[in-house]
C-alpha cells in the first residue's frame, strides 16, 4: 500500500512491532476484557459437536456456556462469548448455537508458520484448519485483536446469502458503532506460498527463497507454488477493522499475502477499515463478487507481483472519508521481470463527491488490464492516475505500453486522465494528454454522463457500452506467462460492464450492509 504516496518497507522486523509486544509469542497483543463476566450455572456445559449440527442450548439469553475449545468469557448483548484459543491445530469448527457469540483476543493464529517449500515443512510447526459455520458472528474487542491463517493452514468460512458470516467489533456487537468507526479491530491476514516479488534479496522472482513479513504481523508469506490452498470464504462480512502498528505499518481489513489460486475467495465485503479495504500483497489468487464500503484508505490496493483476475466488484465509498478506489502498485526486487499483472472485469467504482484523489492510481511499473468497467467520480478529479513513468512505459507491456482498458466508461468531472505522482515538478510529471491517448479506445466511453441508479447499478448509458471478450494469451495481455488458464478459466464471458446489469441483477443482496438500498452496517 502507499498511504499518502508513500512506498511501505517490504519487510518488516520485530521492531516495528513491538509497539503491540507481536515479538513476545503467538498470542501478540493482549486485549482487555471483552465482557461483563457471569458465572456458568450449575448445569453441565453442552458436549461440543464433532459435526456441523447446532445443538440444543437455550433460547432467549445466554447460552449455558462455551464448547470445550472454547474459553467462556463472559456475556454481552445477552449472549455467551466463547473465546477461540490463541493458536488453533489440527480442526476447529466454530459452531453456529443460539445465545452464542464468538471473540479473538490478541493474536489469534490458525497453525503455525510451516514455511515456504510445501515438501519440506519447518520442523516442529504444526498446521491448523479453521471452519466457521453460516451464521456465526466473531468480534474484536481492540486493534489488536486479529485473526491470522499462516502458510500451510487453511480457512473454510462459507456462509450463505440469507446466513453470512459476520467478523467485527465489539462496538458493533454493543450497538455503539456509527457509520463514521473504524479501526476498532485487527482484521483478517492469510497467508500463502504463492509467488511474491518481495523478500528475494539476490535472487530473480519467482523463487522459492522469496519470502517476507506481511505488514502489521510478525508472520511470513511467499514461496513459489501458484496453486497454494488456503482454504474457501464465501459470503462473509466483515467491518470496522483496521489498526496502525506504526506509521506505513497497518492491519488491514483484510489482507492476502501469497495466497495461490487454489484458495477460494467470493462473495466478500469489508466495510468501514481505518487502512485498505483489501491488500494483496504477491501471489495468484482470484476472487470475485466483492463489496468494499467506507474504507478510509485504499479500498483495494495490490502490490508485490499479484497476479491473478478480480470480477464483479463495488467500491462505494462514504462522505467521511477514503482514499483511491484502486492503488495498482509494484514493489520488491527485479519488478523489471516479475512485476504486479492484475486483470480487472466488471467493477463499479463510486467515490465520494469531496475525495481529494483520484479514483484509480497506477504506479511503479506494474501492468493493468481493465475491462468492462464503470468509474464514476463526482468530485473535482480525474478517473485514473498513472503515477509513474516506469508504468506509462513497462517494456514488458502489451498492446502498447502501460495499462490497458477495454470497454470501460469513464465518468469523472475532473477528466479521464491524470499524470504523474502528487508532487512532482513539471519537468518530471507525465502530461494530462498523454494518460488520456492510453484510455483513447474505440471500445471506451471517455466523458460519459452516469446513469447509475440506486447508487451503482447501471442505467441506460452505462448499459449501452459494448462489452469486451477476454483474450486469451499472453501476447493479449492476459496472465502469467503460457500459464495463463488459472485467469481466463476464472472470468466469466459477460455482455455487459460494470458490477451490478440491473435491478435483477441482486448477487450482493441480503449478505451485504450500508450500500444503498441495503441495511445498514451499525
Amino acid at each position: 500500500m502507499l498511504t499518502k504516496n508513500n512506498f511501505r518497507a517490504a519487510l518488516l522486523g520485530c521492531a516495528a512491532v513491538a509497539l503491540l509486544g507481536a515479538c513476545s509469542g503467538a498470542d501478540g497483543v493482549a486485549s482487555p476484557g471483552v465482557g461483563a463476566f457471569v458465572p456458568s450455572p450449575t448445569a453441565p456445559a453442552p458436549t461440543p459437536p464433532t459435526t456441523p449440527t447446532t445443538p440444543t442450548t437455550p433460547t432467549g439469553g445466554p447460552a449455558a456456556d462455551c464448547p470445550a475449545e472454547f474459553s467462556n468469557v463472559g456475556t454481552i448483548s445477552d449472549k455467551r462469548i466463547c473465546q477461540l484459543p490463541s493458536t488453533i491445530v489440527g480442526n476447529l469448527v466454530v459452531p453456529k448455537r443460539d445465545g452464542t457469540i464468538y471473540s479473538v483476543a490478541g493474536r489469534t493464529q490458525v497453525g503455525t508458520d510451516l514455511g515456504s517449500d510445501p515438501n519440506s515443512p519447518i520442523a516442529g510447526r504444526t498446521s491448523g484448519i479453521l471452519t466457521i459455520e453460516p451464521g456465526v458472528t466473531i468480534f474484536g474487542n481492540s486493534g489488536g485483536d486479529y485473526l491470522l491463517v499462516n502458510r500451510g493452514s487453511q480457512i473454510f468460512a462459507e456462509g450463505e446469502a440469507d446466513d453470512p458470516i459476520i467478523l467485527t467489533s465489539r462496538a458493533n456487537i454493543a450497538g455503539t458503532a456509527t457509520e463514521n468507526s473504524i479501526g476498532q479491530w485487527g482484521g483478517l491476514v492469510i497467508l500463502g506460498r504463492a509467488p511474491t516479488s518481495d523478500g528475494c534479496g539476490a535472487v530473480t522472482p519467482p523463487n522459492i527463497a522469496c519470502e517476507a513479513q506481511v505488514e502489521g504481523a510478525d508472520a511470513f508469506y511467499g514461496g513459489n507454488t501458484p496453486t497454494d490452498n488456503s482454504g474457501r470464504i464465501r459470503y462473509l462480512r466483515l467491518s470496522y477493522s483496521g489498526f496502525e502498528i506504526a506509521p506505513n505499518n497497518e492491519l488491514n481489513g483484510i489482507t492476502l499475502a501469497g495466497v495461490g489460486n487454489g484458495t477460494t475467495f467470493e462473495y466478500v465485503q469489508v466495510h468501514n477499515s481505518s487502512d485498505d479495504g483489501i491488500e494483496i500483497f504477491g501471489g495468484n489468487v482470484n476472487i470475485r463478487y466483492i463489496v468494499l464500503t467506507g474504507n478510509d484508505d485504499d479500498s483495494f490496493d495490490t502490490d508485490s507481483g499479484w497476479r491473478g483476475a478480480a470480477q464483479f466488484g463495488i467500491v462505494y465509498q462514504r462522505s467521511g472519508g477514503g482514499d483511491f478506489a484502486w492503488e495498482t502498485s509494484s514493489r520488491g526486487t527485479n519488478t523489471a521481470d516479475f512485476f504486479t499483472r492484475p486483470t480487472y472485469s466488471n467493477w463499479t467504482i463510486v467515490m465520494r463527491e469531496n475525495s481529494t484523489r483520484d479514483a484509480v492510481v497506477h504506479n511503479t511499473g506494474h501492468t493493468a488490464r481493465v475491462y468492462n468497467t464503470v468509474i464514476r467520480h463526482p468530485g473535482n478529479h480525474q478517473c485514473v492516475n498513472i503515477a509513474t513513468n516506469a508504468t506509462l512505459n513497462n517494456p514488458n507491456g502489451v498492446e502498447g505500453n502501460g495499462p490497458l482498458y477495454r470497454s470501460v466508461f469513464f465518468s469523472c468531472a475532473g477528466g479521464n486522465g491524470d499524470g504523474g505522482a502528487a508532487g512532482t515538478t513539471p519537468a518530471t510529471d507525465i502530461p494530462d494528454a498523454t494518460v488520456e491517448t492510453l484510455l483513447t479506445h474505440p471500445t471506451n466511453v471517455l466523458n460519459g454522463t452516469s446513469t447509475l441508479t440506486g447508487g451503482f447499478i447501471n442505467g441506460a448509458n452505462e448499459n449501452a457500452v459494448t462489452a469486451s471478450t477476454f483474450p486469451t494469451s499472453l501476447n493479449a495481455g492476459v496472465g502469467l506467462g503460457t500459464n495463463n488458464t488459472f485467469i481466463t478459466g476464472f472470468l466469466t464471458p459477460v455482455d455487459y460492464v460494470g458490477a451490478v446489469r440491473d435491478a435483477s441483477d441482486n448477487w450482493y443482496e441480503g449478505w451485504t450492509c450500508s450500500l444503498p438500498g441495503q441495511p445498514t452496517c451499525h
